[in-house]
């Protein structure tokens, strides 16, 4: 199979259903003629000059008035796909997104679809610093009406970003700029699509589960690279969407490993690992032979310096130390 990189797999996406669909448009700051033609990296390069004007326009500089924009686009019986350039400028969509987009089907009684994705990078490991690195999944997944996805990998992020699309509520969709060009994978030249709520199990193990969002599932495996060399087998769980989550395949783990590792890089209180504990203590407490371990970046900013961000995320050696406190052995 292939090879493409998870950006190539993001415009792949794109072109697919802008070509099926006329109703499908995107919009977005500098998507069309900023950082060559493509976005800031390079996700809708291309798009202008196949789909012209009317499909692939640059905004203003106004977050909120793209947001909006998109709920109205959405009611009209069109599929806009809105580019939010960082995650973090999310805060400034909260009031459309939040309080008018997720609740919209519910104002107008079900008579009406919103489909609406919103695609955004987000995350650390790039030294971006304070204003664009933050992880903010857990706010939306928060919002009655929303749905959250998190790719990570390439065939993930063509297939959910497919799907998304096609889905008929709103959607947050969220990149991490660590893994556009630095990460490639297989992915399939022929149509498909991940449904969103279903996970998977990136790697089986027998003695530890770990589950891990977004990059983080990268990182994770690495861990139990590092896992497998001390005699643990430790099983890797992505997710890939935290709302809806697919609760039946964490459970199924769990139920076979007896311990949980939950990674994610939003620091560690307030972070969407205490949702999925919680899920395990209310669900799976028979299954636990010992604690529910999170691993999440400190409860500070982002730090500017990468030496410090470096020391702000989670690793492999955390990951690995994490593991060594729910069964008992000496860690990295």
């Amino acid at each position: 199979m292939r090879e493409i990189t998870y950006v190539e797999a993001i415009n792949e996406a794109l072109i697919e259903e802008m070509d099926r669909d006329d109703g499908v448009f995107i919009f977005g700051e500098d998507i069309v003629v900023g950082y060559g033609g493509g976005g800031m990296f390079g996700a809708t390069r291309g798009l202008a000059d196949r789909f012209g004007p009317d499909r692939v326009l640059d905004t203003p500089l106004s977050e909120v008035a793209i947001s909006g924009a998109a709920l109205g686009a959405a009611l009209v019986g069109l599929r806009p796909i809105a580019e939010i350039m960082f995650g973090d400028f999310l805060t400034i969509t909260m009031d459309q997104i939040v309080n008018n987009v997720a609740k919209m089907r519910w104002v107008l009684n079900d008579e009406v679809d919103v489909p609406i994705v919103y695609r955004t990078s987000y995350g650390a490991g790039i030294g971006a610093g304070f204003h664009h690195s933050q992880s903010f999944e857990a706010w939306f997944a928060h919002v009655p009406g929303l749905k959250v996805v998190m790719p990570s990998d390439p065939a993930d992020a063509k297939g959910l970003l497919k799907a998304s699309i096609r889905d008929n509520d709103p959607v947050i969709f969220m990149e991490h700029k660590l893994l556009y060009k630095r990460l490639s994978g297989p992915v399939p030249e022929e149509e498909y699509l991940i449904p969103l709520g279903k996970g998977e199990i990136k790697r089986a193990g027998e003695d530890v589960t770990i589950i891990a969002t977004g990059a983080m599932v990268r990182l994770s495996l690495e861990a139990a690279e590092v896992l497998g060399k001390k005699g643990v087998s430790a099983e890797v769980i992505d997710p890939r969407t935290i709302q809806p989550l697919d609760e039946e395949l964490i459970l199924g783990s769990v139920k076979k490993t007896g311990r949980a590792v939950i990674v994610h890089e939003a620091p560690v209180f307030g972070g969407f690992g205490g949702e999925i504990a919680a899920m395990l203590a209310d669900k799976g407490i028979d299954y636990l032979d010992g604690p529910v371990k999170r691993v999440g970046a400190l409860f500070t900013p982002i730090p500017n310096w990468n030496r410090m961000e470096k020391y702000y995320l989670p690793d492999i050696e955390k990951i690995v130390n994490a593991v060594a406190e729910v069964i008992r052995f000496e860690g990295r």
